[in-house]
């Protein structure tokens, strides 16, 4: 397994961003028989490539999604009020009806070893991601579409899935 290199992977995703996305947006009109079995052993294959402790970018550059059970678990983690836990570190976003973090790169993220410190309690969302099988491939494809600019294992993902299906 190969450490991510950050720099090296936001130029590959400058390089390739339209040909993934337009790849993508192909495969969600016209998915192939088969999709979701191949999706599933492409995930596979990712996690014996990329190491999410060597990059974290997802903590450093996105904000989670913390579900009203998530807040109450973490902040009873922490020992805090469900209140001064929003308070300290969260924001209600109208528009998306949403609660997030107030800054990045997230708080709970050890910038010198990439760890969370609320990893047993995390949030569901990041428990998840980047969600490559959360769901048949062509309902999630647009989730697909943003985390390749985030994330390398969805990067990887979808370099495979191209390798797999275009001819």
């Amino acid at each position: 397994m190969q450490p991510v290199n950050l720099r090296s992977f936001k130029q590959k995703v400058r390089h390739n961003k339209k040909a993934f996305k337009r790849f993508l947006g192909k495969l969600e009109k016209d998915p192939p028989r088969g999709l979701d079995k191949m999706a599933e052993q492409v995930d596979a294959e990712v996690w014996k490539e990329i190491d999410c402790l060597s990059c974290a970018n997802c903590c450093k550059s996105m904000t989670p999604t913390f579900t009203p059970k998530d807040i109450k678990r973490i902040s009873s983690h922490l020992e805090m009020t469900v209140a001064d836990f929003k308070n300290k570190w969260l924001h209600y976003e109208k528009t998306d009806k949403d609660w997030v973090n107030n800054k990045q790169p997230c708080q709970f993220l050890n910038l010198k070893n990439n760890m969370c410190s609320i990893y047993e309690v995390r949030p569901e969302s990041c428990a998840g991601f980047p969600h490559l099988t959360k769901m048949k491939m062509v309902e999630y494809i647009h989730v697909h579409q943003q985390n390749i600019d985030y994330c390398p294992a969805t990067y990887r993902f979808v370099e495979k899935m191209m390798e797999k299906l275009v001819d």
